[in-house]
């Protein structure tokens, strides 16, 4: 069975945190693929930008 494990951070660092953290609870073989996205969005008030870290890992259990 193919399942998906998503993941959102505001901080990078979050991010690859808890993907290693989930990657050792799954065997190697079993990953078919790991998309990732990162998007910037301009905050109103001081010109600031906010930032969303994405991942996802598709994998067979």
């Amino acid at each position: 069975m193919i399942q998906v494990k998503v993941f959102d951070y505001e901080h990078e660092k979050d991010l690859e945190r808890d993907m290693n953290r989930f990657l050792k609870s799954v065997d190697e073989d079993s990953i078919v693929d790991i998309k990732y996205h990162v998007a910037a969005m301009p905050e109103d008030v001081d010109d600031e930008q906010i930032y969303c870290f994405s991942a996802m890992i598709v994998y067979k259990k």
